[in-house]
């Protein structure tokens, strides 16, 4: 699924938006949050039901985030066997939908972890689709402001130095059999088009990854579909299932049609 933006003055979430709320011209903070949840869900997955829960996907944010340019996002999913993709939504961002992940069968879709920018307080849902297509959904607030202007660097220059350059950190697996846990670190500036060039004081125009496929030896580990809410230099953190059959690829494309590629030895089980 490609993500398409959702930005606040689009006709799609715009209007549905300014319908719900017109409609009340005393609605309190949480009936205007769920009237702009309702924007877009319907935005987004059409009038397919989501259904509320507390155990198919668990989302861990922090209530006050310390910064709104780079807030941790973990998704835990117990139920993993039964989960084709994950949706992450930042209700209140320009962009709501920050990253759709679908999970190949390389996958361990148990943990996922990930940075975004947060422009405002804020809800957060966690929406998980499952294999026989049914929609599951979670949802955290956020306290946070500014994350989706701040500055990278003085200059755009300094930002895409080294732009594409990744590393990856494996996490020693408990025994044969048992998931590997990488971090994939991936050196890219993210422009969104709401930062500010510090020197010449105009915004930089955007540029920031929108796709990333990631396979172990043959198989798909996940492919991601992202916009303008995932953070400066993106580090995810995934579980794969290793067997020995080949190294990491990662497949890194952005908005302005820039690409990135390189494979990461996976080290052998020790125990």
């Amino acid at each position: 699924m490609k993500i398409r933006p959702l930005v606040l003055c689009g006709a799609v979430v715009g209007t549905a938006l300014a319908q719900n709320v017109l409609a009340a011209d005393f609605a309190s903070p949480d009936d205007e949050r769920a009237a702009r949840w309702s924007a877009i869900a319907k935005a987004v997955f059409g009038d397919r039901k989501i259904e509320p829960t507390e155990t198919l996907i668990k989302l861990e944010a922090p209530q006050r985030a310390q910064d709104a340019a780079l807030m941790p996002v973990t998704l835990r999913i117990p139920e993993k066997d039964k989960v084709k993709s994950v949706y992450l939504v930042i209700d209140d961002n320009p962009s709501p939908l920050a990253a759709h992940v679908t999970f190949g069968p390389a996958a361990d879709p148990g943990l996922l972890q990930l940075r975004v920018r947060v422009d405002t307080y804020t809800n957060v849902h966690a929406v998980a689709e499952t294999r026989d297509g049914r929609l599951f959904g979670t949802v955290a607030f956020v306290k946070a402001s500014g994350g989706c202007s701040a500055p990278v660097a003085a200059t755009d220059e300094e930002a895409m130095q080294g732009m594409g350059e990744m590393r990856m950190k494996f996490t020693e697996r408990s025994g044969p059999g048992m998931p590997t846990q990488a971090t994939l670190m991936i050196r890219h500036p993210n422009f969104n088009g709401m930062q500010m060039n510090q020197l010449t004081r105009n915004y930089s125009p955007p540029r920031y990854i929108d796709r990333l496929s990631v396979s172990y030896g043959d198989s798909t580990i996940f492919d991601l579909d992202a916009d303008i809410s995932l953070s400066t230099n993106p580090v995810i953190t995934f579980s794969f299932l290793s067997n020995g059959n080949g190294p990491v690829k990662v497949i890194a494309s952005d908005s302005m049609q820039g690409r990135w590629e390189q494979s990461f030895d996976v080290p052998a089980t020790t125990n």
